[in-house]
């Protein structure tokens, strides 16, 4: 029996009053891979990453994560995914330790206090365990966010904006974060992002989303051979989001 796709979009729409943020989206992402969603303010990326995650429904078409239905089989899709919104939110009373525990309660982690803690060193920052969150830099709350998104072990991972308020430092971390999630435990990410240069070096594959429609979708390597003329990710953005992709070579 073949396996479902980690995340299938088709005829995706979705409106704001009457007003169409997405229009037809077909996408299909497989599983394994790191997907990097790119677009400009207001193109609609976070409209699907919140449709996805069940936290809105979309107005026309469906989706699927991991072969659920997002409307239907809303508990089976959030059992399989992890969600890291742009802006990280915890108890800022609460220790790091103590925020995930809670987390790793309500979503039926068993012995909650030992995978709060084997995420935190799982992902190299067991010294914030005991710290309050309350304290914390932008990068140190990110990498308990991180933590809080993958404590029951999803098959999918959601990054909104990740590299928001990060310096460079916490960039490089979040890029072998990313990679070592996936390499480690075959995890799927789906990124929206506007830092190109680290789609660049996490992404196996991107998609270009513009005014609600998806205009690209292929593999970095297959972009990068579709436009040899360009000398950056940033120039082929560029050239995609100004064509139509009847345009496109």
């Amino acid at each position: 029996m073949a396996t479902s796709p980690a995340i299938e979009m088709q005829a995706l729409e979705h409106r704001y009053n009457s007003d169409p943020v997405l229009r037809s989206i077909d996408l299909t992402i497989e599983h394994g891979e790191i997907f990097g969603f790119l677009g400009h303010n207001g193109a609609g990326k976070t409209t699907a990453v919140n449709i996805l995650t069940t936290l809105i429904t979309p107005t026309g078409g469906n989706a699927r994560v991991c072969g659920f239905d997002v409307v239907r089989e809303r508990a089976e899709v959030t059992r399989c995914i992890g969600y890291l919104p742009s802006e990280v939110r915890m108890y800022p009373h609460l220790t790091a330790v103590e925020n995930l525990e809670f987390f790793a309660r309500l979503s039926g982690v068993e012995q909650p206090r030992k995978a709060a803690r084997d995420t935190l060193d799982y992902l190299e920052c067991a010294d914030l365990g005991d710290l309050r969150v309350g304290t914390f830099s932008s990068g140190m709350r990110q990498r308990v966010g991180i933590a809080q998104a993958i404590l029951h072990q999803p098959r999918v991972l959601f990054l909104d904006e990740p590299t928001t308020g990060l310096d460079p430092m916490g960039v490089r971390q979040l890029r072998e974060t990313i990679l070592r999630l996936n390499a480690d435990l075959q995890m799927t990410v789906f990124m929206n992002t506007h830092l190109l240069s680290e789609v660049a070096k996490v992404c196996t594959t991107i998609g270009v989303l513009s005014h609600g429609e998806l205009i690209y979708k292929d593999s970095i390597e297959a972009t990068v051979a579709r436009f040899p003329d360009e000398a950056t990710l940033e120039d082929i953005y560029a050239r995609v989001d100004a064509a139509t992709v009847g345009d496109l070579p």
